[in-house]
């Protein structure tokens, strides 16, 4: 594994941080202009999402079907507000079409629909049902003998559901060597924290019981995302805990409950975007 401070000196990391910062100020306006989204969650996956596809992943967004692509599931689907700006960011679609977002007929639904959008592996929006599939995913490159790796972002509250641990212990047991699982551990969930509603500690034992390889990182740590979704694997799934802060880069939002869903007021938005503006000039 390369050590976070030599990542650190990798010219990916300063296109990440742009790339981020530009994720949240695009996200954050789409939330204010549909006046509905889940503008806490986009913040704190935000930096996950940037490292991923700026940085690890492998695809061609002109061949999104391309077999040898790296595959990416939004478990916590939910959080459209970062995937979409990835994906367009990452070429999938016109950047413009972010403007339609929420909106009637358009592509950008409130969860993602692999039928619409070009990206977008498989739909996600129940909750415990992208590990399952991203495990399928897993199963069939392994069969195939592919060298395609599969990502999963899932959340923590959503940790709480039977299915994804049903899907934990069969990657486990099948030894998915090229299946990586980022938990966007921001510890709230809709309403309230994990601890007090389902308490999911201790959690690293818990995945490492079910035969997975665990990493605890900072999740809003650009050079240790890198790092680590680009150590060498193992002969056993990945999962690596990417600690973070709901409503991450923007003020009245961090660690609130409230901000799982929501829409700031017109004086809320501009200061978000003052915040994050004075954010990129600090990059």
């Amino acid at each position: 594994m390369l050590h976070p401070t030599f990542a650190a000196k990798d010219p990916r990391v300063a296109t990440i941080r742009a790339k981020a910062n530009w994720m949240r100020r695009r996200s954050i306006r789409m939330v204010f202009e549909a006046r509905q989204g889940h503008p806490g969650g986009d913040m704190s996956a935000t930096d996950v999402l940037a490292t991923l596809y700026f940085g690890v992943m492998r695809f061609d967004p002109a061949n999104p079907l391309d077999p040898a692509r790296d595959r990416f599931v939004m478990s916590k689907g939910h959080c459209t507000g970062a995937l979409y700006t990835a994906l367009a960011g990452a070429g999938f679609f016109p950047e413009d079409e972010l403007s339609t977002y929420l909106r009637p007929g358009s592509r950008l639904n409130g969860h993602p629909n692999r039928t619409y959008l070009p990206g977008v592996e498989t739909n996600t929006g129940p909750l415990g049902h992208g590990l399952p599939v991203a495990v399928g995913i897993a199963v069939a490159g392994q069969i195939d003998k592919s060298f395609h790796r599969t990502f999963v972002l899932t959340g923590d509250g959503e940790l709480q559901e039977g299915s994804m641990w049903e899907a934990a212990m069969f990657a486990g047991h099948r030894k998915l060597d090229k299946l990586t699982v980022v938990v966007d551990r921001n510890r709230l969930q809709q309403g309230a924290r994990t601890e007090d509603t389902n308490a999911l500690e201790p959690l690293a034992d818990k995945w490492r019981a079910f035969g997975w390889d665990v990493s605890e990182i900072d999740g809003h740590d650009h050079a240790s995302l890198l790092a680590t979704l680009e150590a060498p694997g193992t002969e056993r799934p990945r999962c690596i805990i990417a600690n973070t802060i709901k409503g991450q880069g923007i003020s009245f939002m961090l660690d609130q409950a409230s901000w799982h869903h929501g829409v700031p007021t017109q004086t809320q938005f501009t200061t978000a975007l003052e915040e994050l503006a004075r954010s990129e000039e600090d990059i």
